[in-house]
Parts: structure tokens; C-alpha cells; sequence
């Protein structure tokens, strides 16, 4: 598996992350163990998960993503072999959320004794925090850095002003500056990213891992009409946002390509991404051995000029 550089922050990793926020959730211990070998055996070295999976789960009080994954990690003897990344800052509950220099110090070690490794490829903050000054937070993740217990920072969720702001701020203060951005990107949602976060994450050099990257499975095929909505429980919210004439020429556009290629619409879908050279790695999860091979499969799709040009045509927000 031919590795990318994240942005310059020295970490190598797979063209897909796998996302863990199911982990916990709708995959069990056992379950999410075969899928993490499976990923590592497939050639892929990338995880990325978060503190609050998944405190959205009646009883979960967040970290039992972490926790399954530190599990594996104990059992499988395979922290070496993978990249792994998670987030801070997000409400935990009972106050825990932000960015200040306290509760980073804090929510790092329950972190680190979730995932029960002594250090985390590549911490990120989850979402800005307006109530915290940037070059507190910062300087609270270059002591992490120093004491070795992070090697890396990112951002996820930051507006391109505020992004722009942390980058300068790093810079006088000759501080780390957040060398990946975790943003929402996929086909059906283009704008906020190509506007104003993609010229600045290439200007800067910064590396990219989108989530959402199937747009809640409707770039799947899934959800096809207002009755698929039933087809899960997130289905109705797919439904409503992306049913509409544009989604469906992107349905229609995916479809051609997935002809063309013998692939799924999922798989083209990232593979369009995976083509993009702003796009470092995009997040994708699996709660099943076959919906993981599809997203192995993914990576190793090549698109054609032709193809891409489509795709970009049939989900280019003027058309909406």
C-alpha cells in the first residue's frame, strides 16, 4: 500500500482512514476486532477516532471507542503498525469539553489510558474554541509534543478564518501548528471546503482527512426515494438533505462510473476523493467484513480524466 504524507507533520499513512466512531456502537468488541485486523491486513494503517464516541447512545458516556480500540491494541500487539488518531474538545458532559490548557491535559490522559498506549500519532481539536485563546491552546498541545505523548496536531471543524488565525499564531509564537484538517467533504457537499479550506490547506501544505466522506451512506445508492428512508435510523435525515434533483444526478453520474469501472457508487464516490491532491485521506467506516472490502477496494480504483470531469459536472453546486 503506497503511503501519504500528512501535510509536514512527518506521519506516513493509507490513502483511506478508517472512521471508529462504530466502534462501540454498531460493532461489537468482538466484531470490531476482526475489522481493525482485517484494515491493517488490507495494507491500511490509518484509524481515526474521538473522546465523545459515543456519548449520542442512551447509557455511553463517551470513550468507548477509544476503549475497544485500546482493547485490540493490547490483545493484537499491533501499535506499531498503525497510525492512530483522535480528537479533544467536544462535551463530554459535567463540563468536560473546549480547549483550554487544563482540560487538554486532563482529556489526553483519559484518552491515553482508553487507547492504552503510551502516545497518540495525531491529536486533534474537535472544534474551535471561541472562549480559549489560540496560542493557550497551542501551547498546551506543544507540551504534549515535548513530553512525547503526541506527535502530531490537527484541527477539525475550523472555519478557514480561524484555521488561518491558528496557523499564524503558531507561527509567531513559534509554536506547533495543526498540520492536518479533518473537515466535512464529499460529493454532495463541496462548497465550504473548496471555497475558502482548500486553497488555504494547500497554500499552508496542511494534510486532509474529510469525514462523511459517503455523505451518511447515500453516496452508497442506499437511499434512492422518500421510502429508503426507512432503510435506517439516520435514513430520514439522508433522505431530507440530499433526495433532491442535484443528488440524484449524482446518483445517476456515480452509477455510469460504477458501470464503467465493475466498482460500487461508494467506491467511485471515494475514489473521486482519493483522486482530488488536496485530499490526504478520507475517512470512511465499515460495521461489516463486506463493507469493508468495498472500502479496501476503493483505494485501489484509478479514475479517468473523463470520469472525474463528470462527477464534478453532475454535483457542482450551480446545479442545484
Amino acid at each position: 500500500m503506497q503511503t501519504r504524507p500528512l501535510g509536514r507533520s512527518g506521519l506516513s499513512v493509507s490513502p483511506l482512514c478508517f472512521g471508529g466512531n462504530v466502534f462501540g456502537w454498531t460493532v461489537d468488541e468482538a466484531a470490531s476486532f476482526h475489522l481493525l485486523d482485517a484494515w491493517l491486513d488490507a495494507g491500511f494503517n490509518f484509524i481515526d477516532t474521538a473522546d465523545v464516541y459515543s456519548t449520542w447512545i442512551p447509557g455511553h458516556v463517551g470513550g468507548e471507542s477509544e476503549t475497544v480500540i485500546g482493547k485490540w491494541l493490547r490483545a493484537s500487539g499491533k501499535r506499531q503498525r498503525i497510525v492512530l488518531a483522535t480528537k479533544v474538545g467536544v462535551s463530554m458532559g459535567e463540563g468536560k469539553r473546549g480547549l483550554s490548557p487544563a482540560y487538554i491535559r486532563q482529556a489526553v490522559e483519559d484518552s491515553l489510558r482508553r487507547l492504552q498506549t503510551d502516545h497518540i500519532d495525531l491529536y486533534q481539536a474537535h472544534e474551535d474554541d471561541p472562549n480559549t485563546p489560540l496560542a493557550d491552546t497551542l501551547g498546551a498541545f506543544a507540551d504534549l509534543i515535548a513530553a512525547g505523548k503526541v506527535r502530531a496536531i490537527g484541527a477539525s471543524n475550523y472555519s478557514p478564518e480561524r484555521l488561518a488565525e491558528a496557523l499564524t499564531v503558531a507561527e509567531r509564537h513559534k509554536l506547533p501548528r495543526y498540520e492536518s484538517l479533518q473537515p466535512l467533504y464529499n460529493l454532495c457537499d463541496r462548497k465550504a471546503y473548496e471555497a475558502a479550506l482548500e486553497p488555504l490547506c494547500v497554500r499552508q501544505g496542511l494534510g486532509v482527512i474529510n469525514y462523511y466522506a459517503l455523505a451518511s451512506g447515500f453516496l452508497t445508492g442506499k437511499y434512492r426515494s422518500p421510502a429508503d428512508a426507512d432503510k435506517s435510523a439516520r435514513g430520514g435525515g439522508v433522505v431530507s438533505t440530499y433526495l433532491n434533483p442535484r443528488g440524484l444526478r449524482i446518483l445517476a453520474a456515480l452509477d455510469n462510473a460504477a458501470a464503467q469501472y465493475n466498482a460500487t457508487p461508494g467506491q467511485i464516490a471515494l475514489a473521486w476523493q482519493i483522486a482530488r491532491p488536496s485530499i490526504t485521506a478520507p475517512i470512511a467506516s465499515a460495521s461489516s467484513m463486506q463493507q469493508l472490502g468495498e472500502l479496501t477496494a476503493a483505494a485501489q480504483l484509478k479514475l479517468d480524466a473523463a470520469t472525474i470531469a463528470a462527477l464534478d459536472a453532475a454535483s457542482a453546486e450551480a446545479n442545484q
